[in-house]
């Protein structure tokens, strides 16, 4: 018995019909249920071979039970990969209504580790990598 992926990831957020505009406008990202009109819950279906899922719950006023859970920048990071990281960063860009719901971190860069990244915050501060892996030749040789 043995954990071989992740199936869900479960973010709190402020606003949902905001956070579902921008989560909507990731290429690959499709609404299976709720979305801006719902008052709770939405999930998003990321994937076609392999399904995962991410969950957006809205919080409420009671959700205050942990201090630095509230937080977002010591949450860590959510790393999606992408076929093109060039091309989904220019989408951003371009796309004023996704560049006005969230911060730009870093343009693209290639890591020592051997991927192709950038980073962005979402719309509740969450950190979100769009990645892909890259040959590691180049970097040791």
């Amino acid at each position: 018995m043995k954990v071989y992926k992740i199936s869900a990831i479960t973010l709190s957020v402020k606003n949902m019909e905001r956070s579902c505009k921008f989560y909507s406008r990731v290429p690959g990202f499709e609404i299976v249920y709720g979305g801006s009109n719902d008052d709770t819950f939405t999930t998003f279906k990321i994937g076609e071979d392999i399904v995962m899922y991410l969950n957006l719950e809205l919080r409420t006023n009671t959700y205050i039970a942990i201090p630095h859970v509230n937080n977002r920048r010591n949450f860590g990071r959510i790393i999606f990969h992408t076929e093109d990281v060039d091309g989904l960063y220019s989408h951003f860009k371009s796309d004023a209504s996704i560049s006005e719901l969230v911060s730009f971190e870093n343009e693209p860069t290639d890591a020592l580790w051997g991927e192709r990244f950038f980073h962005i915050r979402d719309p509740d501060g969450y950190q979100l990598s769009f990645a892909r892996p890259i040959s590691r030749s180049c970097f040791f040789k």
